[in-house]
């Protein structure tokens, strides 16, 4: 059985409410300033591992764990928590499209080891912080909602 069409970008933003929209937006102005913020604190040459953007999918990946527990599970009533937080300022923060143009400019360099160290490491520790993120906040509210029951 095949998948019905899906209705044109266009048309889903369309029927996207503005504050969903007005949400995402700041949100990722947000998200982006911090990025930036972390690129000029850290700045890297081609042919080095680029720790800003190493550091920005790392930290991103964590909240984003956290962040799906608390919106999924504990508090799934904030309509707008989501697109402000995680496709909005979590979304601006990380950046694989980043990501991909520093494992091209190893290459380019000449630092074909640093490309696929970088290529793999940062997926990797991306996925392992946001795995983490929500083991951690799992674990964490089964003990705090432990120690409100034994009172």
């Amino acid at each position: 059985m095949s998948e019905p069409p899906r209705p044109p970008v266009g048309h889903v933003l369309r029927a996207t409410p503005v504050s969903a929209l007005v949400a995402v937006s700041a949100g990722g102005a947000i998200g982006a300033l911090g990025r930036y913020g972390l690129t000029r604190a850290f700045p890297s040459d081609p042919s080095e591992f680029d720790l800003a953007t190493f550091t920005a999918n790392a930290a991103g990946g964590l909240l984003i764990g956290v962040l799906m527990v608390v919106v999924t599970e504990v508090a799934p009533g904030g309509r707008l928590v989501r697109p402000f937080l995680g496709v909005g300022v979590l979304g601006g923060f990380t950046t694989f499209s980043t990501y991909i143009v520093d494992i091209g400019r190893a290459a380019n360099a000449g630092d074909t080891a640093l490309a696929v160290a970088y290529a793999f490491a940062t997926m990797a520790v991306a996925l392992l912080t946001a795995a983490a993120g929500m083991y951690g906040t799992r674990r964490v509210l089964l003990r705090s909602n432990r120690g409100e029951g034994a009172r």
